[in-house]
């Protein structure tokens, strides 16, 4: 039985590890991240189709005039967002296909694929996050109170997610995710083509059709 992938909406608080987390789950080999459109230039090393699908303004806006994309945001004079065409032929494959993506934007993914399913990473506690923010020693110190700060807002959208993911350990937590992104293809409402099939096949038999 051909089933299609699950797709999955994947947030979290910046310093929460998703990244790592799912560079991990998608070097297993029925994953596939979400590849989004941007009209920024790409940089050195980028390829069209891998990092990004690079497009011009006209041609993106053109996307959102035709409603192609899954959602979409504007940010620093450059648009970014997500093709609907090669999320779902992803899907069609069989592939579960990752979004990584910011709750306002998970929010807009969940208007169109109510269905979907929405994970949230969080660490242990907050101080492992403020712990984690200073430690990358990437960003000075208002800017890791800025993230934390955020952070706090985004507790207000958790709620709406599936499943809270404690990123603790990173081994436990890629296995812990895969397995409940693939227990969900049992579940009936991923699996309605399936009951629409069988159903008809089980009618033809009890009139001697066949």
């Amino acid at each position: 039985m051909n089933r299609n992938g699950i797709l999955t909406v994947i947030s979290g608080f910046s310093g929460a590890g998703k990244g790592t987390l799912i560079r991990e789950l998608v070097k297993k080999p029925d994953y596939r991240l979400s590849i989004s459109a941007t009209t920024r230039l790409p940089r050195e090393g980028e390829q069209n189709g891998r990092e990004y699908f690079f497009l011009t303004k006209e041609e993106f806006e053109g996307m959102i005039k035709n409603n192609q994309l899954i959602e979409y945001a504007e940010y620093v004079g450059n648009y970014y967002g997500t093709p609907q065409e090669y999320v779902e032929e992803q899907l069609k494959m069989g592939y579960n296909v990752i979004l990584e993506i910011e709750v306002q934007g998970a929010m807009k993914v969940k208007e169109k694929y109510p269905d979907a399913l929405f994970l949230f990473v969080t660490p242990p506690s907050a101080a492992v996050l403020r712990e984690r923010l200073v430690n990358r020693g990437t960003e000075d110190k208002e800017t890791v109170q800025r993230r934390l700060s955020q952070a706090a807002d985004e507790v207000d959208y958790m709620d709406k997610y599936d499943y809270l993911i404690v990123n603790d350990n990173l081994a436990d937590c890629v296995e812990q995710m895969h397995r409940i992104i693939s227990e969900q293809k049992n579940k009936i409402k991923y699996n309605q083509n399936f009951i629409h099939l069988i159903g008809k096949d089980l009618e033809g038999f009890k009139k001697g059709d066949r």
